[in-house]
């Protein structure tokens, strides 16, 4: 029994349970627990540890947007919050159990995902996600077992988001750039010996609509033994254009138009390249038919203008060879459980401003909210927004709080009849030491364990301590 393990709050006020654990999860606790000073937030996370795309999301170079974690873990530690890891919502106890047992349910489970291409050949072997590749390579268990085969020259990534510069900015740095982070010693393995050369980003529409911000693509430019590869006439036009741009977006054109006028050292031996106006159509196999050998895009033109402005097909074909494929054209939420409405066009769970649609007393935050779009800020201020929603609906008497709530303890109980081996916070530090232990063996920031009976190994050597 975990009962009498610090955070099942006695508290007698109002019971929040909030489904996920990654930012937009604890960024509505973090809310809840200050605007409410009566407020127990407890905190049921599907994996055994804690952050979400944080840990799994955020590329390994980029360790200073992970400093986020340090708010997150003053939250976990707060006494009136709790974190159930390992509980597997909508499998393990269904929502319904959940509204039974809080005053409030807020599912801020995320984006789990991957949005189809819908073209031939897509799931042949050397075709990933980027979400897959990125989480082979952030230690992900569920992408383990991924093993892409890195023995072409030519990659290419569909999509030019920021996640696909990190993909393609991972494929192309130097090792010594990556060793001493948290990526998993696996992926650097694979990375060391890679032959990757070449990687194209390819976009369906034009410079101007790009979807990547200037960090990550000042980051590419700046790339040590890379040089870009660009199409000039991809933009024709662009430099009339310039005076009529708002500021950010006038300055990552201005850096693309340089790279593509600098190029960079010919004797670099990789080299990137954006390609747009071009849309994917047919993966195409090897002469074997086992695996991707290239791809065929469509070369399009923009109709409309300003917002609105869209690709249209030409119906002229470009075949280009590669043996890496990675779609990058967005992540996807997915249904929870029966009771709650979702939209499967969309792919979000309907709301207004974070109330799920004809259902009282359940809210939404973060990604399942409004789509995977924008940056962890971006969440946070959505996540907020939730929560106060939340405190107001409490304090308009659309919640009944006259009613106590059995919180945790009533789910902790029944989750333990079901056998599930939840992870608390605690236990989820004795993962994490052991990862920094790992880690300092290696030479770098921490090792992630890939294997979750392993870290459950971890919390049950804890528990056997504790008791």
């Amino acid at each position: 029994m975990l009962t009498g393990v610090r955070g099942l709050s006695s508290s007698s006020g109002p019971r929040v349970c909030i489904v996920g654990g990654g930012p937009a999860g604890f960024y509505t606790a973090q809310q809840l627990l200050k605007a409410r000073q009566d407020a127990a937030v407890d905190i049921y996370e599907r994996l055994p540890v804690p952050f979400g795309l944080v840990r799994f999301g955020v590329a390994p170079d980029h360790p200073e947007v992970k400093n986020v974690i340090n708010t997150f873990t003053q939250t976990a530690q707060h006494e009136r919050c709790s974190f159930h890891g390992n509980v597997n919502v909508g499998k393990d106890v269904t929502i319904d159990e959940l509204r039974q047992a809080y005053h409030a349910v807020v599912l801020s489970y995320g984006a789990e995902g991957n949005r189809s291409m819908g073209i031939p050949g897509e799931d042949l072997p050397g075709v990933f996600s980027a979400k897959d590749f990125v989480g082979w390579y952030n230690g992900l268990p569920s992408n383990k077992e991924l093993h892409p085969d890195l023995s072409f020259e030519t990659a290419v990534i569909l999509g030019q988001g920021n996640v696909a510069l990190d993909v393609a900015r991972i494929l192309l740095a130097p090792v010594e750039m990556l060793k001493e982070t948290d990526i998993t010693q696996n992926a650097l393995e694979a990375l060391a010996g890679s032959k990757v050369r070449r990687v194209l980003i390819v976009g369906r529409r034009g410079p101007l609509q790009i979807a990547c911000t200037i960090k990550e693509l000042r980051e590419m430019v700046n790339l040590p033994n890379t040089r870009a590869d660009m199409l000039p006439a991809d933009f024709e036009g662009i430099a009339e254009a310039l005076k009529d741009l708002p500021r950010p977006r006038k300055r990552l054109t201005e850096l693309m138009m340089k790279a593509v006028k600098e190029g960079g050292d010919d004797k670099a031996e990789k080299c990137w390249g954006l390609r747009f106006f071009r849309s994917p159509v047919e993966v195409l196999a090897g002469a074997d038919e086992k695996r991707a050998a290239g791809i065929r895009l469509a070369l399009n033109k923009l109709e409309g203008s300003g917002e609105s402005v869209r690709a249209e097909v030409t119906g002229q074909l470009e075949d280009v060879d590669c043996g890496l494929i990675i779609s990058s054209i967005g992540y996807k939420s997915i249904p929870i459980d029966p009771a709650v409405p979702f939209d499967p066009r969309r792919a979000i769970v309907p709301n207004e401003m974070g109330r799920v649609q004809d259902t009282a007393g359940l809210y939404c935050s973060g990604w399942v909210k409004r789509g995977p779009t924008g940056v962890i800020a971006t969440t946070m201020n959505d996540s907020f927004d939730t929560a106060r929603v939340l405190i107001q609906d409490m304090e308009a008497g659309k919640l009944d709080l006259s009613v106590n709530k059995p919180g945790a303890q009533a789910i902790t109980a029944l989750l333990q009849t079901r056998g599930v081996r939840m992870v608390l916070f605690s236990q989820w530090e004795k993962i994490n030491a052991e990862e920094e232990k790992r880690g300092k063996s290696l030479g770098k920031a921490r090792e992630k364990l890939l294997d979750v009976d392993e870290m459950l190994k971890i919390r049950n050597v804890f528990i056997s301590i504790f008791f």
